[in-house]
This record gives C-alpha cells, sequence and structure tokens, in this order.
C-alpha cells in the first residue's frame, strides 16, 4: 500500500507549462505501476500517461507530456508542455503494485487530485 500526494497545479495560458509531482510514501515504490489520470467537469476519468519500467501516453497528450520518476524520492512527474483549453481537469495520480493499465478501476491507490486549468 502507497499513499499519494500530487502538487504542481495552477493556472496557465494556453502554450504554457506546468509540471505536476506525485510523491509517494510506502516501501517498494520503485517497482509500483504509477499513471496519471485526468477528470474534467462532468466527463469520466481519462487516462493521460503511466509509466513503470516504460511509459505509455494517451494519444491526446503525445509529443506533449512527459511522465518520469525519481525512485529515490518516491516521486513521479508530468512535465505538461503546450497545454490546451482542453487540458483543463483535475490531475491524479494512482498506483499498482506490479500492473499497468490504462483503466482506472485497476488503481488501488489514489492521491487527491489537483488543479490543472488551462486559459485560451
Amino acid at each position: 500500500q502507497v499513499q499519494l500526494v500530487e502538487s504542481g497545479g495552477g493556472l496557465v495560458q494556453a502554450g504554457g507549462s506546468l509540471r505536476l509531482s506525485c510523491a509517494a510514501s510506502g516501501r517498494s515504490f520503485s517497482s509500483y505501476s504509477i499513471a496519471w489520470f485526468r477528470q474534467a467537469t462532468g466527463k469520466e476519468r481519462e487516462f493521460v500517461a503511466g509509466i513503470r519500467y516504460s511509459t505509455n501516453y494517451a494519444d491526446s497528450v503525445k509529443g506533449r507530456f512527459t511522465i518520469s520518476r525519481d525512485n529515490a524520492k518516491n516521486t513521479v512527474y508530468l512535465q505538461m508542455n503546450s497545454l490546451k483549453a482542453e487540458d483543463t481537469a483535475v490531475y491524479y495520480c494512482a498506483a499498482h503494485p506490479y500492473y499497468s493499465s490504462t483503466t482506472p478501476e485497476t488503481y488501488p491507490n489514489w492521491g487527491q487530485g489537483t488543479q490543472v486549468t488551462v486559459s485560451s
């Protein structure tokens, strides 16, 4: 079991950048699969990016977002560049001890979320 805390959200103009962080507590973090999801108002939660030993991205963010991890700091990052108004959402990180998936129901551990608002 890990506890997750997101940070780094905020208000940014279209075309700008933000870096989100997901700090984890708990043992064996380096072997966990970590994913970022987002949920816009009135929409379902959707996969954004995932990382375990490789990375995976939603088509809508490929080439703009980069997921990375620093196991020494128990932290996963989401660098978001060239932000668009449609990226506005609450962003959540999620963790699974060994399984990678784009389906939110797969993940037993979630953070509280951080709001990202992109103004056009």
